[in-house]
């Protein structure tokens, strides 16, 4: 199998109990950074092992290779129905480092779009780089730095499909629903950019900031047409404070 078979059939192992895939995990340097569970494949095991018998479901809808790293949207019920991304380091043909974000599923956001729907093809791969260097900038001069005379630049007219929850279809619609938030004291801010990985069409942008002043992990999916952002995906997971952390390894720590 190439390395996104053998994340989805690691991630699907979760529901299944197989224990074939979890041979892909270098059990010597595993580093671990949800911060909720242990270090290394042990802790892994054993948070499994807190599973209610039968009750995990797992439906990988995307999954993506950027150089050694593998990232993967899925939908779980892992104590509970949730949206995660995953990102795996792969070292010398096994998995060495793995980061999540996970967020409880909602129910379809206004225009009707669920947290994971929409085109799951990989087009454009000799776009990559280029879509990378795009999707930066636009987190980093929006999210980051606010920039709004900016915001129009990046879509291709008001044409743009959402999957936040919150927030429905369109540019005006995101304008409409951060004014919203504005409006109700919810206040969101990107600090730091961590990193950026994509596949061709698909990008995405691992983010720390603060969503109504709680210390916050955002991972942003976008999907790239024509040189412009066409769609996007997302979860945000709010960062427990040091004290409760399972691991020393820290949320990011991307460094390669």
């Amino acid at each position: 199998m190439n390395k996104k078979q053998q994340v989805t059939a690691l991630l699907k192992a979760i529901e299944t109990g197989a224990t074939e895939p979890v041979a892909t995990i270098n059990a010597n340097k595993y580093i671990q950074h949800n911060l909720n569970v242990e270090d290394g494949l042990a802790g892994f095991g054993k948070l499994l092992q807190q599973l209610p018998p039968k009750s995990a479901r797992v439906n990988t809808v995307r999954v993506f290779q950027d150089g050694n790293f593998v990232f993967a949207h899925t939908e779980y019920n892992f104590f509970g129905p949730k949206i995660g991304f995953d990102i795996f380091r792969f070292e010398d043909g096994k998995i060495v480092e793995h980061w999540d974000n996970l967020q409880t599923t909602a129910e379809p956001n206004p225009s009707k779009h669920t947290m994971t729907d929409g085109t799951t093809q990989t087009v454009d791969l000799d776009k990559t780089e280029a879509n990378k260097t795009l999707v930066k900038s636009f987190v980093d001069d929006i999210l980051v730095n606010g920039r709004m005379e900016k915001l129009a630049g990046y879509f291709n007219g008001d044409s743009y499909i959402q999957h936040n929850p919150l927030i429905p279809d369109q540019l005006s619609g995101l304008g409409k629903a951060l004014e919203a938030m504005a409006k109700q004291g919810i206040t969101m801010k990107y600090d730091k950019i961590h990193t950026v990985l994509g596949e061709g069409n698909f990008v995405l942008v691992v983010s720390e900031g603060h969503l109504g002043g709680r210390h916050s992990s955002f991972y942003d999916l976008f999907r790239v047409e024509n040189g412009k952002i066409a769609e996007h995906w997302d979860t945000i997971e709010e960062i427990p404070a040091k004290e409760g952390w399972k691991n020393n390894n820290g949320k990011f720590g991307f460094t390669y």
